[in-house]
């Protein structure tokens, strides 16, 4: 990134010291750093703006002077953009905003593979020991369950049925079972499809008792990590599992965005609610109660599907790339603010 500014932020190693800091932790420190040395904001203001502490603002600013973070220039690992993550974060009303370099060359490939390794950071920063952690099934959050390498003691529940059952061992159940292995927690995994023929089998899925357990854990999610989809083939799972007159009769309801087999308009409404009663998902109101959700999607063909479900209020987190970031920053109006979780249709 090219700047004149006072400001350098560096930290995010290969290493594993105890200096290390995360992804966000990374981006918040430079933001807060660039409104206090540079805009000249105090640290009252600064607090407002983030929604912390001032005595936090404090620390964070003595934290960057410790570690070396503040130079002469901005300056964030390469593959992290700094000014696009914080005008992200502010614009979505995000609690966490993390935008990653996309080569020219894969600026039209969905989820590219680096934002799982920038997702595994993140969650190695927001996961706490005792947490309950969810993944739903998805390209990103299997590609973000391989890279990850810490992760404090916590149980690990699997959020949705899988894409096909004959490969769950490759897919969700398997990233399930390593994120569970890297911190040491319990494993509980759901060995059945994301979508049934029909609501009847569904609900007797749902009560088989491998099934059930792993439901039982929804309501204790304290972190959840998902994908999201683009209604268009390859682009969005529940799309590709459809026939082509449900497909065709989905679009006509104005289908933007799928994310956990959960329909989406362009507006973050939620449409298709006949489509959930066939699904082993979990629910879009116990996705709003978790306290943090942290969507992993990129790709300039997927943006408009990240704004959909951005405009949910479901996500309080977002790990993106610059080619998706840029449409996001000058997609329409501006959103709701999605930390406020506000539930614009009912769901």
């Amino acid at each position: 990134m090219n700047s004149s500014e006072e400001i350098a932020v560096s930290g995010m190693s290969a290493g594993r010291s105890a200096m290390r800091m995360g992804p966000a932790e990374l981006v918040q420190a430079a933001a807060m750093a660039r409104r206090f040395y540079l805009e000249g904001k105090s640290k009252i203001q600064i607090a407002e703006e983030f929604g912390v502490s001032r005595f936090k603002v404090a620390r964070v600013l003595e934290t960057a002077l410790e570690r070396d973070l503040v130079r002469i220039e901005i300056r964030v690992p390469a593959e992290l953009d700094a000014e696009r993550s914080d005008a992200l974060r502010a614009r979505y009303g995000l609690r966490h905003a993390v935008v990653v370099e996309s080569p020219a060359e894969a600026e039209e490939t969905p989820d590219p593979e680096n934002l799982g390794e920038v997702a595994a950071d993140l969650l190695g920063e927001l996961v706490n020991e005792g947490d309950v952690l969810g993944l739903a099934w998805g390209r990103s959050t299997i590609h973000m369950a391989a890279a990850l390498d810490r992760l404090p003691p916590c149980t690990v529940v699997q959020l949705t049925g899988v894409y096909d059952a004959g490969t769950a061992e490759r897919g969700s159940v398997e990233a399930v079972r390593r994120a569970a292995q890297v911190s040491g927690g319990d494993a509980h995994p759901i060995y059945a499809p994301m979508l049934l023929p029909d609501a009847a089998t569904a609900a007797a899925l749902r009560s088989q008792t491998g099934i059930a357990r792993a439901f039982e854990y929804f309501d204790k999610v304290t972190v959840a990590c998902v994908s999201i989809g683009s209604w268009e083939p390859g682009i969005s799972t529940v799309h590709d599992m459809l026939s082509d007159e449900e497909r065709a009769h989905y679009a006509s309801l104005g289908v933007a965005a799928e994310m956990s087999a959960h329909l989406f308009d362009a507006e973050g409404r939620r449409i298709g609610r006949d489509l959930g009663e066939r699904c082993i998902t979990v629910k879009t109101d116990q996705l709003r109660r978790i306290p943090e959700v942290v969507a992993i999607a990129g790709g300039q063909r997927k943006a408009a599907a990240i704004d959909a479900v951005l405009r949910s209020g479901l996500v309080t987190s977002l790990v993106t790339d610059t080619s998706a970031a840029d449409y996001l920053l000058t997609a329409g109006q501006a959103p709701k603010p999605a930390l406020s979780r506000q539930d614009p249709d009912g769901v």
